[in-house]
């Protein structure tokens, strides 16, 4: 079956471009209810919960969890950063919406934004779909910045997968 995405959300995945932007959306289906997988994302106070790269994170400025607040995330060595500064720009639980933005770090990516959408698929199957945008590197053409930032979110869509599938055993096991 293949997915499509509604048209409630289909203008959030469909970022109109600068000339300098590159963009991807991206999909995962994860084998968990969308109420486990909401759970997992939308909490933007523990990223390490999911993304590898996450050597450690505190909340900076605002309340936890609502719109506006930031994080500081440390990234694990050997990636070309050390550090993001990121604020939560979507949170609607409603439409299971979520949304972020680095708004500064020690690294290139420069202007980016990213939005996922959580959509049930039947049963206890979630559709994850990520679309963001960011702008290419002086150093780098758009296919080559897109090329990077794509292997960094499917691994950590893979990984978010694994975690999401791993608490809706759990959660399964305790029924």
């Amino acid at each position: 079956m293949v997915f499509q995405l509604p048209p409630t959300v289909s203008s959030d995945h469909n970022p109109v471009l600068q000339p300098n932007e590159c963009s991807s959306t991206l999909f995962q289906t994860i084998a968990a209810p969308a109420f486990v997988v909401w759970a997992l994302v939308s909490d933007f106070e523990n990223p390490q919960r999911y993304k590898p790269f996450v050597r450690s994170f505190r909340i900076i400025d605002g309340q936890v969890n609502q719109v506006g607040c930031l994080r500081r995330v440390d990234v694990t060595s050997g990636l070309p950063a050390s550090y993001s500064i990121e604020r939560l720009e979507i949170l609607d639980h409603d439409q299971r919406i979520f949304g972020f933005s680095i708004v500064s770090g020690d690294h290139r990516l420069s202007n980016y934004r990213s939005i996922m959408s959580l959509h049930p698929n039947g049963g206890d199957e979630t559709v994850v779909v990520e679309t963001y945008v960011i702008d290419a590197a002086e150093a780098n053409t758009k296919e080559e910045m897109c090329t990077f930032v794509d292997t960094i979110v499917k691994l950590n869509l893979r990984t978010f997968s694994r975690v999401a599938e791993d608490l809706a055993g759990k959660a399964q096991q305790q029924v």
